[in-house]
């Protein structure tokens, strides 16, 4: 049975997400975190996402608003708006709940939610990821997964501009 319809319920406003991570917590369920741009959905993000899931029982995806997306890669991005971002993202299986940031960094969202694992993809330090030292004192971890080389949305802009 498909449950198309539950797709846009797994995209939150912060209240409402706040209300579920309660909940969650208070059944003793582990909450992870992981977020992006998630411009163009490719293999490298799925592998990213995939292992984020495993760490915990529920996955929630922070993802960059448009305005946030061209502040941090410019005014060529993102290609895709933040709502067709975060209904892709809330289509996948493994993923249980996309709520939209506006800053440049998930900081404010990471220390609302607080979760129980911060998972960030990429050649990041422990002490670069935004987070990162707040979830840690609060009895956390911080997970760093390795990129999967030759799958980057760059490198996919790059190869259809010259095709």
């Amino acid at each position: 049975m498909k449950k198309v319809d539950t797709i846009e319920q797994k995209i939150f406003l912060l209240p409402d997400l706040l209300k579920k991570v309660s909940q969650l917590k208070f059944l003793g369920k582990k909450i992870a975190f992981t977020n992006g741009v998630f411009d163009i959905l490719h293999s490298g993000h799925i592998f990213s996402l995939s292992q984020a899931a495993r760490e915990a029982d529920f996955l929630i995806v922070g993802l960059n608003s448009d305005p946030s997306v061209k502040r941090l890669k410019g005014n060529d991005r993102p290609v895709t708006d933040q709502h067709s971002r975060a209904l892709i993202l809330a289509s996948l299986l493994i993923v249980d709940a996309v709520i939209i940031f506006e800053e440049d960094t998930p900081l404010d969202l990471i220390r609302s939610v607080m979760p129980d694992v911060l998972v960030k993809g990429g050649d990041y330090r422990i002490d670069e990821i935004a987070g990162a030292k707040e979830v840690i004192a609060a009895g956390g971890r911080v997970l760093i997964n390795k990129i999967v080389e030759g799958h980057s949305t760059t490198s996919l802009i790059n190869k259809m501009k010259n095709s």
